[in-house]
């Protein structure tokens, strides 16, 4: 259990350290003003119009880097620091969220079956570890490796594994999401040769911290795969 703790420690530390250097970049991003003078809302409704998107409104949400496409109503939502600001790093956002737009429209294949795992994970994600480690203590009561706590803890394991899937299947989602953000600010003209490297920068740091939940949920699946079927042997 305390390798499990150790390992728990270790991503947490580096996703905090991925999440400060992100918010440290968007911070020195924000200074970098932009020479057309729009607003990320601005930038997001010009994307969207440049894509043909109508159906799509751009809306402000509270909260710091809370940003996110919603499928369901079809709303851009940008935090109100992206939302009215003129300046690189709400280029960089704002861009970067009408990217996942995009993405809807077209019916991009990694956002249609993200969208699928949505409802399976939000179920099964809470719950997953407790359900694994309550089969390894009822396999160790009862000294069963193949009885009703090893079936469990295989259930939850498959639990487990839905969640790490969708964390993997987000990756490709975000990169493109920036891809499509980066290539229509440089297409359109949108940026200058320095606002450009800022907003790409921080779509590099935004990235990361999914890379970073991706292997975190993957180290913790083989951790507790490991503890289930190395126990059974």
């Amino acid at each position: 259990m305390m390798t499990y703790y150790i390992l728990i420690g270790g991503i947490a530390l580096i996703s905090w350290l991925v999440s400060s250097r992100l918010k440290s970049k968007f911070k020195h991003y924000s200074k970098v003003h932009l020479r057309n003078g729009m607003s990320g809302a601005e930038i997001a409704q010009k994307m969207l119009d440049d894509h043909g998107i109508r159906d799509v409104k751009v809306i402000s949400t509270a909260g710091m880097l809370t940003d996110h496409y919603n499928p369901k109503n079809k709303t851009v939502n940008l935090s109100e620091g992206v939302y009215s600001q003129r300046n690189a790093s709400a280029a960089a956002v704002a861009a970067h969220e009408v990217g996942h737009a995009v993405q809807h429209a077209q019916a991009y294949e990694w956002l249609t079956m993200r969208s699928k795992l949505v409802p399976v994970v939000s179920v099964t994600s809470g719950m997953s570890t407790w359900i694994v480690f309550g089969g390894i203590a009822l396999m160790a009561a009862t000294g069963a490796m193949g009885g009703i706590g090893f079936y469990i803890a295989v259930a939850g394991l498959i639990m487990m594994g839905f969640a790490t899937v969708f964390s993997f299947v987000t990756l490709p989602v975000e990169y493109d999401a920036s891809n499509r953000a980066l290539a229509w600010l440089k297409q359109k003209n949108m940026v200058s040769q320095e606002e450009y490297a800022g907003a790409e920068d921080a779509l590099k740091w935004a990235a990361r911290t999914y890379l970073v939940a991706a292997l975190g949920a993957l180290a913790s699946l083989l951790y507790w795969a490991f503890q289930v079927f190395g126990g059974r042997d």
